[in-house]
């Protein structure tokens, strides 16, 4: 069973709703505001509870976004969406691996199989000047953004905002979790800062309109980065991988799923696993699904050795060191978004 260390005082607990009934057995809720703003208590509490749900690898975290940020940033994207197909392949970013503008339906493709994803996406970033390092050395990573402001007037504000809090929002999360670790709190800031962080808007149609029935609308998947946030979408469909089962995921009203990637599974060397979900739309729904995700990324040269603190004689190291930009790049291959070497046809 995976464990946090680090560490070993008695906590009390201070969950909203849902209850801990034992290892691995369902996805909690916490509270980033109390991490932040409570007592020593009330953050033992956080750390505690987020240690725990991510032995699921994921957790349902309160936060301070704005509803009306997060509802101008779906109408803008639905208005961008319901353009006809030739409209919006305006926006695809060639060579950029996904990494930036429009990614049409049938193309990502789980690594676990080849079926493409009844799905079509608008990815963004950030843009860093020109001679910055790492512009320089990782141009596909960090040059200029590919959004749809020519079809779509104001939106590339609205883009860039909502990923500017999502991407605060998740920095602050991941002072709860390096607390869990044993680490300071402060471990995952310089990571972060200026990282390769990828905004994701996902439209999933309906599945009446998929070309046959072996397409889901998104195919069973660990996401590659350190955590991913994903705000309310706009119909149900994400299950998450638990003890073996399937499970539905929707976030509470005011809260914000997370769910640990690939990344931070090779940093805390297992302790913290890879949160496995699925897109699948409802049994008789028949409408269409929209979400907004985002990957937090490390910089693309931080090398994901495994913490001393998760290293014991009971968990030995399980990785070497790996860079962050080739493990991403090797993800982006088995998921079918490299262009000039698409896996699936």
């Amino acid at each position: 069973m995976s464990q946090f260390h680090g560490r070993k005082e008695p906590v009390t607990w201070t969950f909203l709703g849902n209850r801990y009934r034992g290892p691995m057995s369902e996805i909690l809720e916490v509270d980033l505001l109390a991490f932040e703003q409570g007592n020593s208590a009330q953050r033992r509490a956080v750390v505690d509870g987020v240690r725990r749900s991510l032995e699921t690898g994921f957790v349902y975290t309160r936060h301070d976004l704005s509803e009306d940020m997060l509802d101008t940033t779906y109408g803008m994207l639905k208005e961008f969406f319901e353009l006809p197909h030739d409209d919006k392949a305006r926006f695809i970013a060639p060579d950029s691996h996904g990494q930036t503008g429009y990614t049409g339906l049938l193309v990502e493709t789980a690594a676990s199989s080849d079926v493409p994803d009844w799905k079509e996406m608008l990815n963004w970033g950030i843009t860093l000047p020109e001679g910055h390092p790492l512009r320089e050395r990782y141009p596909h990573r960090y040059g200029p953004q590919v959004l749809p402001e020519a079809a779509v007037p104001g939106i590339a504000a609205v883009l860039t905002t909502f990923h500017r809090a999502i991407e605060e929002l998740q920095r602050r999360f991941l002072r709860i979790i390096a607390e869990g670790l044993g680490c300071h709190e402060s471990l995952f800031d310089e990571m972060t800062t200026n990282g390769a962080t990828l905004t994701r808007a996902i439209r999933y149609p309906p599945m009446a309109q998929a070309p046959d029935s072996t397409h889901v609308w998104a195919g069973s998947h660990g996401d590659i980065n350190l955590i991913t946030a994903l705000p309310r979408a706009t119909a149900p469909g994400l299950q998450v991988l638990v003890d073996g089962g399937w499970v539905d995921a929707v976030a509470p009203d005011g809260q914000v799923i997370i769910n640990a990637g690939l990344m931070l599974e090779r940093l805390t060397n297992g302790v913290i696993p890879t949160g496995v979900h699925r897109v699948v739309a409802t049994p008789g729904y028949d409408g269409e699904r929209y979400s907004v995700v985002q990957f937090c990324h490390p910089t693309p040269w931080t090398l994901l050795n495994p913490l001393s603190s998760c290293i014991t004689p009971e968990h030995p190291q399980r990785w070497s060191g790996m860079v962050s930009a080739d493990a991403l790049d090797l993800v982006l291959y088995e998921i079918n978004l490299v262009e000039h070497a698409r896996r699936v046809g």
